[in-house]
């Protein structure tokens, strides 16, 4: 699990809630720096997830960029209740599901998804393949429950909120998805 949260490039640890609620103030009042330093800290997490969701790299990268369109226009009518990731991942779900609405088919998985990773000088080949690996073990409210966490720090009240869940549920889903992924991490060394 050291590989899984170690080999994403993840921003999230500069930025606290308080610093994403002024940042979307600041967009409110029509600040594109605001936007574009909320890209740098949330693009990760929006874009991981909205890939868990579609499954599909240039589809996962048209919604992120939808996203912050979204978040522009849509900071005015922001309220803060200090979960400012809650507020933007749900924004990016709602474009997600709205996307897979659209298609008349399933969307294929890729293994093209984690071209992504491979740009970050951290983490090698061998990473993504035994990230990949692992993460295909997980069904895909599973990976998207892992994701979730993992990528932009939400509690699982949050998902189980976000993802219409019971909060149980989440847990039981979260607590067997990282042993699952324990055990196999294990078995392949």
């Amino acid at each position: 699990m050291i590989l899984f949260t170690s080999a994403l490039p993840v921003e999230r640890s500069g930025h606290d809630s308080h610093q994403l609620d002024d940042l979307i103030t600041r967009m409110a009042q029509g600040d594109k720096e605001a936007l574009a330093s909320l890209y740098q800290a949330t693009k990760a997490a929006v874009y991981g997830f909205a890939l868990s969701v579609l499954k599909d790299v240039d589809h996962a990268e048209d919604i992120t960029q939808d996203t912050f369109i979204q978040l522009y226009h849509s900071a005015g009518s922001y309220r803060s209740q200090g979960k400012p990731m809650a507020w933007i991942i749900t924004i990016t779900r709602n474009l997600a599901l709205s996307r897979l609405r659209e298609q008349s088919h399933t969307l294929p998985l890729e293994e093209a998804h984690l071209a992504r990773l491979s740009h970050n000088p951290m983490v090698d080949q061998d990473d993504l393949l035994t990230l990949d690996s692992l993460l295909s073990l997980l069904d895909d409210q599973e990976r998207q429950i892992v994701t979730l966490h993992a990528l932009t720090g939400l509690k699982h009240r949050e998902i189980a909120q976000l993802l219409s869940l019971p909060l149980p549920t989440v847990l039981s889903k979260y607590h067997r998805s990282i042993k699952k992924l324990n055990a196999a991490w294990k078995e392949a060394d």
